[in-house]
């Protein structure tokens, strides 16, 4: 019976639909920017954020313009506990009359939390909870998960670490194939933030439909150049299936000493700004994405305390600007 689960697990992933997340073509030609709004930017989790129900985003997604949406999968948003078939269904009915694509689900996972409690199956459970937001997926119409992968633990090996991320995520990768769904690996959290060490760990797990999702703020926030910046894209381009863009300012923080009459350097706090606004290097990021013939959407997220505060007016007036910013790709 074993077997005959792994053969039809194998199955499943070697025939994913046609509408699976495309990596790029390698033709700058197939390049085309399809913008999409993240709806974390009007989830009210940052300080002044106004917040917006899912229904209100979708219209607020489209008033302002936008081709696409990516879902927050979770409270207050779309977890799966909230959202049975029928309310599933009236959702994908909601997208589909505003004639918005739901380019994929924002899950949230850390696949190393309570690595220090080796009793408890971790990476099991969030591999479980990444098959429940797939299956979510697959009913609202999205063939498409963000996830992350594991922020490090002190005193902790890394390489215990590591290998948890990577069980974790083929145990989750084949729970997303049976429902047809791509897992997109967002460069966030500490396991596998370079670029090297991302591609090494996504050819280690060696699953057809768990991909990239490749972001430029944090190669930048690494201290990277255009040059490295660049490089970055093309050595992800077997795996890069999709993209979110923010951009930000660092304001430098210092902490004062008080015997020594003087001030010692902190790390820097960064804060949201409107795209080409702030330290991130787009245009070199979108020209590289351009040179590998990127096929995939251009989320934009306002995922920050934000420059002018997070009223309604503020936040659609930067969500504006990143159309605006666009144009010019």
């Amino acid at each position: 019976m074993k077997n005959l689960i792994l053969i039809i697990v194998a199955l499943t992933i070697s025939f994913l639909p046609s509408s699976a997340q495309k990596t790029p073509s390698g033709n700058p030609a197939d390049f085309k920017v399809k913008t999409c709004l993240h709806s974390v930017s009007y989830l009210g989790i940052w300080r002044g954020q106004t917040p917006l129900s899912v229904d209100e985003f979708l219209v607020k997604a489209k008033e302002l313009g936008y081709e696409g949406v990516m879902l927050v999968a979770k409270r207050p948003h779309v977890s799966p506990h909230d959202y049975d078939k029928a309310a599933r269904a009236r959702l994908k009915a909601k997208i589909d009359s505003l004639g918005l694509t739901l380019v994929g689900l924002a899950g949230y996972t850390d696949f190393t939390a309570g690595i220090d409690k080796p009793g408890i199956p971790n990476a099991e459970i969030q591999a479980s909870w990444v098959g429940e937001i797939a299956e979510l997926a697959k009913d609202l119409g999205t063939n498409m998960v963000r996830v992350f992968t594991g922020y490090e633990r002190p005193g902790i090996p890394y390489d215990k670490q590591y290998a948890e991320v990577v069980s974790g995520l083929k145990m989750a990768g084949k729970l997303a194939a049976e429902q047809g769904v791509t897992l997109v690996v967002q460069n966030h959290h500490d396991i596998a933030l370079h670029h090297d060490a991302m591609y090494w760990l996504l050819k280690e797990v060696n699953l057809p439909n768990v991909l990239a999702g490749w972001d430029a703020w944090s190669p930048s926030l690494e201290g990277l150049n255009a040059k490295q910046l660049r490089e970055s894209v093309l050595k992800m381009k077997p795996f890069l299936a999709n993209t979110i863009a923010a951009d930000y300012v660092s304001h430098p923080r210092f902490s004062y000493v008080n015997n020594l009459t003087n001030y010692q350097a902190e790390q820097a706090v960064m804060r949201a700004v409107p795209m080409g606004q702030g330290i991130i290097d787009y245009k070199t990021w979108f020209s590289a994405l351009k040179e590998i013939g990127y096929q995939g959407w251009v989320v934009y997220e306002m995922c920050e305390v934000l420059d002018g505060g997070g009223s309604i007016e503020n936040l659609d007036k930067t969500a504006k600007i990143f159309l605006e910013y666009m144009k010019q790709f």
